[in-house]
């Protein structure tokens, strides 16, 4: 990648992770991202896709897994290991300056798999809301967007990570529900 958007990227991480540095996101931001935090609520999801909508329900979450399958797949299992870039908190660079509010892990750090995810969740389950529950769309992508702030603000992705990642969920996110859309028409929730 050329100098000019690494550079960048550097400084607008320095600007979340330090400039914005408050008591309230120091606590809100590593809860944020916990999957302690967020689990319970993907269980809601499949526990109220089979209770209101028995079979079309089950469909959903076979969907829905297959679109976090493929979203994790792609963004943890091959971005990852193709692009080999060091998180900030594992970049020598940065070493002295980041404040880092979690551990670091050992992995690499573009594409934001944490990004990539929920963003495909939020979106997949967005297409097949949005005409029953207008409320969902919004609500699921500021949920998706929080995670991915959350990993930088405590210092392990930069912000081209968790955009790139954000980009990638969203495009999983609207395969698989046009897959919904089209291969089952009659759909309805």
């Amino acid at each position: 990648m050329p100098d000019y958007p690494l550079q960048l990227d550097r400084h607008l991480f320095y600007f979340i992770n330090h400039d914005l540095s408050n008591a309230f996101f120091d606590v809100l931001m590593p809860v944020l991202r916990n999957p302690y935090t967020w689990i319970p609520l993907y269980i809601f999801v499949f526990i109220f896709c089979l209770w209101r909508y028995k079979k079309q329900g089950l469909i959903i979450i076979v969907l829905l897994a297959l679109t976090f399958a493929v979203a994790d797949r792609g963004s943890a299992g091959l971005g990852k290991s193709f692009f080999k870039r060091l998180r900030p908190c594992n970049d020598p660079a940065l070493a002295t300056t980041i404040i880092s509010r979690v551990p670091c892990g050992t992995g690499y750090s573009f594409p934001s798999a944490h990004a990539s995810n929920h963003f495909a969740i939020a979106v997949f389950l967005s297409v097949i809301f949005y005409k029953r529950y207008k409320w969902v769309l919004p609500v699921l992508l500021l949920w998706a967007a929080a995670i991915s702030f959350a990993q930088v603000y405590v210092g392990v992705h930069y912000p081209i990570d968790v955009t790139t990642g954000a980009i990638y969920g969203t495009l999983v996110g609207l395969l698989f529900g046009w897959i919904l859309w089209k291969y089952w028409p009659k759909f309805k929730v």
